[in-house]
């Protein structure tokens, strides 16, 4: 359905990220045109149930969604090109055949902050063969609700997005503006893909994550862009063999693993793709982040490989001892486990001196973790750019610019640098 251009292959650590990558878009394109090809389109367009310009159309897209959920041919739900305004809505199947919601409008949330009390603002629920696309946007309004929170009035405001155990799905051609809190919320997917897929919202935007991924597998986010003011992409427990390619990100927090380890019971972080993509002005690059005193845990097989950091506050940080409230008891360790990692060929500039940062658990110690053509340089008054290191004797190889976890980074090594709110 859709495959990665081919390019020269430098280690089989590539090639075999690259034939997963293959495996997982092809899979999912035989799927699609199998259905496809079942029988003929059927078309619901929303203006034919009562949708008008610049009106709610809540009651028109569910009226429309039940219809084309009883179709057990392949069917499409149309919201037109012009400006409407959208209530709450939950879309939930199982359904009798696939369903794509092409949205071509541009949608608008309540901009009371108070509108939605409980849940999303647009949620998808118990899919197969679900495509969202129509190059539409949808605006959560959100700036009185950020307003609202950071004055602490106002503790739960609604995701843009939800996608709740969708399979085989794939969200393409979609702009989501100004969200309240999280614009995409992923949980308990499977094979699902977003391409072409655009976030948007200031950089001192609250809890605006791009897309939350959590208690799913085989994700795939690619060619997509994302400005925000907290992580562009942010992974939860549970989450196993997620493909991130060919991203930007910026304004924003970087692509986070975690945090990790602040609730009990959390399942392991394993398989998480990060490569060929490209972070300017954001607080971090990538990162993996822990509480200290934390629960158990598990975060394994994890590769972040051909970076280019632009003006990145934090370009690369390991940090098992995340406390942006400043609150947590920092002499007990963080007991998630973090084993085979591998930080390849990140390259850029750092807008702070310590350039690489790997605090990992005295607990627990970071194992397997590799290191290598690492060149990024700090032009600051501070001196040249460095790297610290706690409890971590990673492999080394290729250019090391800075030298990483040199003996001179033995000592307690600071806290990764704060350039906005933490996240």
């Amino acid at each position: 359905h859709i495959l990665p251009p081919k390019k020269k292959k430098n280690s089989k650590k590539e090639k075999k990220m690259d034939m997963k990558l293959k495996l997982v878009y092809f899979g999912l394109g035989v799927l699609f045109l199998a259905h496809l090809g079942e029988s003929q389109n059927a078309t619901f367009d929303v203006t034919k149930y009562g949708a008008n310009a610049n009106a709610d159309i809540s009651e028109a897209v569910v009226k429309a969604f039940k219809e084309a959920c009883a179709s057990t041919s392949p069917s499409t739900i149309v919201i037109p090109k012009g400006t409407f305004q959208m209530n709450q809505v939950k879309l939930e199947g199982p359904c009798k055949g696939p369903i794509e919601l092409q949205i071509q409008a541009i949608l608008k949330a309540p901009s009371d902050p108070n509108a939605i009390k409980v849940g999303e603002w647009l949620t998808v629920n118990k899919l197969e063969f679900f495509t969202m696309s129509g190059g539409g946007t949808l605006d959560g309004q959100g700036k009185a609700a950020w307003e609202c929170k950071q004055s602490k009035k106002c503790t739960k405001l609604p995701n843009n997005l939800s996608f709740n155990s969708l399979t085989n799905s794939i969200i393409k051609d979609i702009t989501t503006l100004d969200s309240k809190s999280f614009h995409v919320n992923v949980n308990q997917c499977k094979n699902l893909t977003f391409i072409n897929f655009n976030v948007s919202a200031p950089a001192n935007s609250p809890n605006t994550d791009g897309i939350h991924v959590a208690r799913a597998s085989s994700v795939n986010i690619t060619e997509s862009s994302f400005s925000t003011g907290d992580d562009c992409i942010s992974i939860g427990d549970e989450t196993e063999q997620l493909y991130i390619t060919k991203v930007t990100c910026g304004p924003g927090h970087g692509i986070s693993v975690g945090s990790l380890g602040g609730n009990p019971g959390e399942k392991p972080v394993v398989g998480v793709f990060v490569k060929n993509c490209t972070f300017t002005s954001t607080d971090n690059g990538v990162r993996i982040k822990t509480w200290p005193a934390s629960h158990p845990g598990v975060v394994s097989d994890i590769h972040f490989e051909d970076i280019i950091v632009q003006n990145v506050s934090n370009p690369i940080v390991i940090d098992q001892v995340y406390c942006p409230s400043g609150k947590c008891n920092k002499d007990l360790p963080s007991q998630v486990k973090i084993s085979k990692v591998s930080i390849q060929n990140i390259k850029g500039t750092s807008r702070t001196q310590n350039v690489v940062t790997l605090l990992c658990s005295k607990g627990s110690p970071c194992e397997g973790v590799e290191v290598g053509d690492i060149d990024i340089s700090y032009s600051g008054k501070e001196g040249p750019a460095k790297s610290s290191c706690e409890n971590i004797k990673p492999s080394l190889k290729g250019k090391q610019i800075p030298a990483v976890c040199s003996a001179a980074a033995a000592a307690p090594a600071p806290a990764p640098a704060a350039a906005a709110a933490a996240s």
